[in-house]
């Protein structure tokens, strides 16, 4: 949705502007040739920002990039003495580089190790929080993050198989849930899929401190500028609505929400990257 973010954020009028999740730089990019001054870019893989290092390389006395949680760009603003900005763009959840590189344990399309950490720096692995969450804990995450209905028949699955023998795979994984779930579901997408999006939430905290990303950030915005989000599945889009709702409700004329509706992807987008189909923006302008 470069388009529509470009739209939102009007780089024409220059200044500071921060990709809050630069992935392979292509808001960063349309950003920078589209006026933006100057440009911070932070993603948690240090993968993506060697491959937007490149993509950037023309502009190059004009990006910073980061290795670091977009969640903690205030504290990396004020380490640059940077009080405000001109506008931010956030992409929120797994990126399509993260889904398609081999060896990752995102997807369940190759049999690989059960990693998913978007920050392979640190913190626990799946298979590492697999094999130790209470079968509670487990089906709590499954329900809540997956939305899978079954989540405590999956759960008690992966408990019984993992008292077996460890499971260390996507491929493992993968066939313990589509065993548990195939048989009662007539889902139109993989069985595992669910499933595997909410280990996947969980191992990466995605849905810890956004609100409270959101809310410090449009604190950070100039006058005239703005915060454009996109989430790609519905747990997150909630967070963003809700929060945006609150910061005009609570800031009388200090905000304004510019998407009462959620942008989607124009068909031709979506023809060209099937994945963008569940893409949904939602921006806020600071007024004063």
């Amino acid at each position: 949705m470069v388009r529509e973010v470009l739209d939102m954020l009007r780089p024409e009028r220059g200044g500071l502007f921060v990709d809050c999740t630069v992935g392979l730089g292509g808001h960063a990019r349309a950003l920078l040739e589209a006026g933006a001054t100057r440009l911070v870019g932070l993603d948690r893989d240090r993968d993506a920002l060697d491959l937007a290092r490149s993509a950037l390389a023309a502009w190059v006395d004009r990006v910073e990039l980061v290795h670091a949680d977009y969640r903690d760009l205030p504290a990396l603003l004020d380490a640059r003495g940077l009080d405000r900005v001109d506008g931010v763009v956030a992409d929120l959840g797994v990126s399509s580089l993260q889904l398609d590189a081999a060896g990752r344990g995102f997807s369940f399309r190759r049999d690989e190790p059960l990693d998913m950490r978007m920050d392979r720096s640190r913190g626990e692995t799946a298979a590492d929080w697999i094999r130790e969450v209470p079968v509670e804990e487990l089906a709590d995450v499954i329900f809540s993050y997956g939305e899978e209905r079954h989540a405590r028949r999956v759960a008690r699955a992966i408990v019984a198989a993992r008292t077996a023998a460890p499971i260390t795979t996507t491929g493992a994984l993968a066939a313990v849930v589509r065993r548990a779930v195939a048989a009662r579901s007539h889902q139109r997408i993989d069985p595992a899929t669910r499933t595997f999006q909410a280990i996947r939430i969980r191992v990466n905290r995605e849905l810890d401190r956004v609100a409270e990303f959101l809310e410090a950030c449009v604190g950070r915005l100039n006058a005239g500028a703005r915060l454009a989000v996109i989430a790609f599945q519905s747990l997150e889009d909630r967070i963003v609505k809700h929060t945006f709702r609150a910061i005009v409700a609570q800031g009388g004329d200090a905000f304004r929400l510019l998407t009462k509706r959620p942008l989607a992807p124009t068909p031709e987008e979506i023809a060209r990257n099937a994945r963008a189909r569940s893409a949904r923006l939602r921006a806020i302008e600071r007024l004063a």
